[in-house]
């Protein structure tokens, strides 16, 4: 990973694969703004009311730096590559690529309770002006138990088991990737206000065992377990952080 300036936007992002980035953190003097949406939307028209919404903010959409979706089920791989064909296609006719790295973060899980009937937008992030002193703020990309960054399901964690062994090596594996990129954005534990976790295998002593050694600070502010499934067949657990002050409900 390599942390790279977006100017355009006023942030710095972590370099990841083609449907997104592994993290982004505000420039000096701005932040991260966090808004989720009161129902999701399906995608495309929720990228209408994120377009329609930074422009009410007096932002541009070369601002927005973090994605959350939320899927009917998980994809298999080939689906999944397919989606995000069309979802680079969109970020592209926005301009928000930058030559051939797409900077925005992003999260796409299944939940196992009342799915949307299609992809749809939960959440998103954009940068906006804040004083000279602001605190850092960011968003860590959501990861599963993958083994290295390309979408390859060889790589996948103890792939097809499900017992508590298996599932705490996964749980591990993906703390572990957190931690790699909120070092990578210059951040610590401490500044993360935000821990979400995404399986619905929560064995008893799961996140005591393989979760909360790593976060250690953090789970002062609690972890969020969100009942879903990651967003590819045969990846179990999924994490996601940010480290925000200013979060809105549209």
């Amino acid at each position: 990973m390599q942390l790279l300036a977006n100017p355009r936007g006023n942030y710095h992002f972590l370099s990841g694969i083609d449907p997104y980035s592994c993290g982004v953190v505000a420039d000096p003097s701005h932040e991260v703004v966090h808004a989720t949406l009161q129902a999701p939307l399906p995608w495309r028209d929720g990228f209408e009311l994120i377009d329609a919404h930074l422009a009410a903010a007096g932002r541009g959409r070369e601002a927005l730096c973090g994605i959350q979706l939320r899927s009917p089920e998980p994809f298999t791989m080939a689906g999944f590559i397919e989606f995000n064909r069309g979802y680079i296609d969109l970020l592209k006719s926005w301009g928000l690529y930058m030559g051939d790295l797409n900077p925005l973060a992003r999260t796409n899980v299944a939940p196992e309770g009342f799915p949307p009937e299609v992809v749809s937008l939960q959440a998103f992030s954009y940068t906006a002006p804040a004083e000279d002193d602001a605190p850092l703020t960011f968003v860590v990309a959501g990861a599963g138990e993958l083994r290295e960054a390309a979408l390859d399901e060889d790589t996948i964690v103890r792939k097809g088991e499900l017992g508590p062994d298996a599932m705490r090596e996964k749980a591990r594996h993906v703390a572990a990737i957190m931690e790699e990129r909120l070092v990578g954005l210059g951040a610590g534990w401490d500044q993360v206000t935000t821990t979400d976790v995404y399986t619905v295998h929560l064995l008893e002593g799961l996140l005591e065992d393989a979760v909360l050694p790593t976060v250690g600070v953090a789970a002062r502010r609690g972890l969020c377990w969100i009942p879903s499934r990651p967003p590819i067949r045969e990846i179990e657990f999924e994490m996601d952080l940010r480290g925000t002050r200013t979060e809105i409900t549209l």
